[in-house]
C-alpha cells in the first residue's frame, strides 16, 4: 500500500482501490475539558485528532464511513514532555467541543 493524497490526508491504494484513508486536524479548547475515554480533566490548548475512513464498496459513487478517531493528548503524569494516542468517539468530541464553547470565559 502506497500512501497518497494532500498533507494532513493519507490515502492508501490497494491495487487501484481506496480501502483507507486518515484526515488530521487540530482542534483548540478554551476551557480545561474532559472527554469520555479520558479519565481525567485536560487542558485547554489545540490538541491534535486523527480519523480513519475507509471506503464504502459497492457505490457508484466515492464514499467513506469513519471508522475511528484519536486524539494526542499530554500523558498522564509527563508534565507535558509526552503525548499519547487515545480512541475517542467523534461524538464525544463533539459534544466537549460545543460544552467548551458555551462555556463563560474567565
Amino acid at each position: 500500500m502506497l500512501p497518497s493524497g494532500s498533507a494532513g490526508e493519507g490515502v492508501f491504494e490497494e491495487a487501484g482501490v481506496m480501502t483507507t484513508r486518515s484526515r488530521r486536524e487540530v482542534v483548540t479548547f478554551k476551557h480545561p475539558f474532559r472527554i469520555r475515554g479520558i479519565d481525567r480533566q485536560l487542558p485547554a490548548g489545540d490538541y491534535e485528532v486523527i480519523t480513519d475512513e475507509e471506503t464504502i464498496a459497492g457505490l457508484s459513487f466515492e464514499a467513506f464511513r469513519r471508522v475511528a478517531t484519536m486524539m494526542m493528548v499530554p500523558a498522564e503524569g509527563s508534565a507535558g514532555l509526552a503525548t499519547e494516542m487515545v480512541a475517542i468517539g467523534s461524538v464525544d468530541l463533539a459534544d466537549a467541543q460545543r460544552i467548551d464553547a458555551s462555556a463563560p470565559d474567565a
